[in-house]
């Protein structure tokens, strides 16, 4: 059974917008970019170079469960982008879809700084990357139902992986 709700999560630079992006055209589900949830404080807050606090994470990730429980109330897949670093960010993400899938792109460090730092246009700086590496907390299969994917193949590849995967999940 293909979940509602698969989240594409992982540090900045791994990917999630672009493989999310290429999900939900193939799949047709409907594309939520968590970052456009964040309140102006904290994108300046980033923008700066200074890392989000759990606090500061607290209304950006209760509005995206309300944005995801109002999709799944609504009938739509829904395929998400977020950060969801920590275990706590996860379990409150599920109050709005407790079926969600989630999908860790995950790369090394030098992969992913060479990634941020060829990409235009986006508030995070690469200066982040270490903090978010510091307090990522990898998801736990199966307690977690979450797909962990390497992000050295293509975007493509990536997306093909992710669709076999999901078809296996009971």
């Amino acid at each position: 059974m293909k979940p509602s709700t698969v989240v594409f999560m992982g540090v900045c630079g791994c990917g999630k917008s672009s493989v999310a992006e290429l999900y939900a055209a193939r799949t047709g589900s409907q594309l939520v970019e968590a970052d456009t949830f964040h309140p102006p404080a904290n994108i300046a807050k980033m923008t700066a170079g200074q890392p989000l606090t759990d606090a500061d994470r607290q209304q950006w990730l209760e509005a995206l469960a309300a944005r995801i429980a109002q999709g799944k109330a609504d009938g739509k897949s829904l395929s998400v982008t977020c950060s969801a670093l920590k275990k706590s960010y996860r379990n409150l993400l599920r109050r709005g879809d407790d079926q969600m899938v989630f999908v860790h792109l995950t790369g090394t460090p030098e992969l992913l700084a060479q990634r941020m730092q060829s990409r235009q246009g986006h508030f995070m700086p690469p200066s982040l990357l270490a903090s978010q590496l510091q307090i990522l907390e990898a998801p736990q299969r199966p307690e977690e139902r979450c797909l962990t994917i390497d992000i050295t193949p293509s975007v493509a590849e990536i997306c093909n992986q992710v669709i076999a995967q999901l078809a296996t999940l009971p």
